[in-house]
């Protein structure tokens, strides 16, 4: 019988099919970690690999040119590798560089930012300014723990979710997560498994901060005794405990009335109170040595007028107005605007207000008059960038502007646009306020044409 003519299964030039185990030696890295090799012509990128290693990988995804896998043996390994801290790395969606040196970490995080600066708007700033770093693990603040009732097990599943699927990971350690919100996180399973309406949990927030805690959602009301049960978990680990409704964005306290998510910066000597919906920084070191970088790169005078938008609950407007500004904070969330003003009576501040805003809209805006003259902007957006707002502020001439920024391409997207409009890139640094991770924040500041400071 006479094989149809075209190309074979096993041609060198076939596609690779999901699922199919191959053997590859790696040449290089991507910004986000993975290695890079070629196999039968085709550019691989495989998840757990280093530059110098040879690797049986199993491809995951597979395309006419590219191909990606996830690392499945190590044949000969790179003597830069690292042991992962965490047990539940094959599994887990989090911290995907923990097998990368930090230092190769921290030079992947630049190399991304100074490659989307260059694609998108065209720049290399002036100065390149030496990275802000803390601990690599023990450092998150704050995490999100998945609780899900299998009604076909008839148990309580607890954990984080799997890479690139809905499942969850039942985790036992998280070496990321301050020690505190740790071994909260070891005892959790075990407690949650023994309340009697399990199918009623949505899921668990920890807090960390100045008032530690742990945000119980629930879906249906909790027996009483599930309560005081939650009570007990939460006065063994000295965190406040908040029950919140399905229904309901509002805090119920279950433990001590008077606690409220906090936390301080120390170097201003500032407290901030914030909620559970509120954004709050998960890295206590670096914000805290982001906002002193803030500080020194606006280089405020006092008296000078300050526009801080994205403001939330007063992480940088508070410290500017510490520092002797005149500041005014802008903010999508009403409730986060309320919450921001009162950070500032708490800490005794003047010469600081509040506006609630929509920051992708300026028309009608309170706080935007024409005869506003600022000396500086701050604005820390999130991941979408600030686009509108970044070609407002330019319309404005502000003579500094400081961009804190989560995502280097809508950074670079901005700057090309403060670029246009004549201002310079005078310094730029990366954040690593997610070691073991690739995600890369950084901050920028852009100098007008008028202002040579």
């Amino acid at each position: 019988m006479n094989r149809p003519r075209g190309r074979s299964r096993h041609a060198p030039d076939a596609p690779a099919a999901t699922g199919q185990r191959i053997e590859i030696a790696l040449e290089r890295l991507t910004h986000d970690g993975r290695g890079i090799g070629r196999w039968q012509g085709r550019t691989v990128f495989v998840e757990g690999a280093l530059p110098g290693e040879r690797v049986t990988a199993r491809v995951t995804r597979a395309r006419s040119k590219l191909i990606e896998a996830r690392l499945e043996q190590l044949l000969q390994a790179s003597p830069e590798r690292q042991s992962p801290a965490c047990p539940h790395v094959d599994l887990c969606g989090g911290c995907s560089l923990q097998h990368v040196p930090r230092q190769t970490q921290l030079q992947l995080k630049q190399q991304a930012l100074a490659q989307q600066l260059e694609h998108f708007a065209g720049l290399q700033p002036q100065r390149w300014m030496p990275p802000l770093t803390g601990p690599e693990y023990g450092y998150r603040q704050r995490a999100r723990v998945s609780v899900r009732w299998d009604p076909r097990a008839q148990r309580l599943q607890v954990g984080y979710r799997q890479r690139a699927s809905n499942a969850l990971v039942e985790v036992s350690h998280c070496p990321v997560l301050a020690p505190r919100l740790e071994q909260l996180l070891q005892a959790l399973p075990a407690e949650l498994r023994q309340l009697e309406r399990q199918a009623a949990l949505g899921h668990v927030e920890l807090l960390g901060g100045e008032q530690p805690g742990m945000i119980v959602r629930h879906l249906q009301p909790l027996a009483e005794g599930d309560r005081e049960r939650l009570r007990g978990l939460a006065r063994r680990h000295g965190v406040a405990c908040y029950l919140q409704s399905g229904s309901e964005a509002e805090l119920h306290v279950l433990t001590d009335e008077a606690a409220q998510p906090a936390y301080r910066l120390a170097d201003q000597q500032l407290d901030f109170h914030f909620s559970a919906g509120d954004f709050t920084q998960v890295n206590a070191d670096i914000n805290q040595l982001m906002v002193n970088q803030a500080l020194e790169w606006l280089a405020i005078e006092p008296g000078e007028r300050v526009l801080d938008l994205f403001c939330g609950v007063g992480n940088f407007t508070l410290p500017l107005a510490r520092a002797g500004a005149l500041v005014t904070g802008v903010e999508g969330s009403p409730e986060m605007v309320t919450r921001a003003a009162a950070n500032a009576r708490l800490n005794n501040l003047e010469g600081v207000h509040f506006f609630q805003g929509d920051l992708s809209n300026s028309q009608k805006s309170e706080w935007l008059t024409p005869d506003t003259d600022y000396h500086a902007a701050l604005l820390d957006p999130p991941r979408d960038g600030a686009a509108h707002m970044t070609a407002v502020l330019a319309r404005m001439r502000i003579p500094r502007i400081l961009y804190v920024s989560c995502n280097p391409a809508t950074l670079a997207r901005d700057a090309g646009i403060l670029a246009a409009a004549g201002y310079r890139l005078v310094q730029v640094g990366i954040m690593d306020m997610f070691p073991q991770t690739a995600h890369v924040e950084a901050m920028a500041l852009f100098v007008s044409g008028k202002d040579r400071k």
